[in-house]
């Protein structure tokens, strides 16, 4: 009989350890779930940044080249008024030399 009981002892030991061990790889797989969905939460919001970001860097390019296309067409318009400008001195100037060579 003492045999009987150590053998249903064994028994009962090894279906409670195997009980307890299905908790324990549940709890594991659960916690490891709520890790891989962590990361992958944490990795979707670092990509809406770094597109956000990237967005936001598009823009500025855009609006700087947007304001450097307008500065150079204002510096070519500027300098093609004063080219005009120096044409009509130049020519001012050759007229009044040709006058006084007339009049010398």
């Amino acid at each position: 009989m003492h045999k009987s009981f150590l053998a249903a002892a064994a028994i009962l030991s090894a279906a409670g350890l195997s009980a307890c061990s299905e908790k324990a790889q549940d709890s594991i797989e659960n916690a490891g779930s709520d890790v891989g969905n962590d990361v992958g939460g944490a990795i979707d919001r670092a990509g809406e940044k770094i597109d956000n970001g990237l967005d936001d860097a598009g823009r500025a390019i855009d609006e700087g080249t947007d304001r450097i296309g307008a500065a150079a067409d204002n510096a070519s318009r500027d300098a093609s008024r004063e080219a005009d400008e120096a044409k009509r001195d130049v020519g001012d100037t050759l007229q009044n030399a040709g006058r006084d060579l007339k009049n010398d």
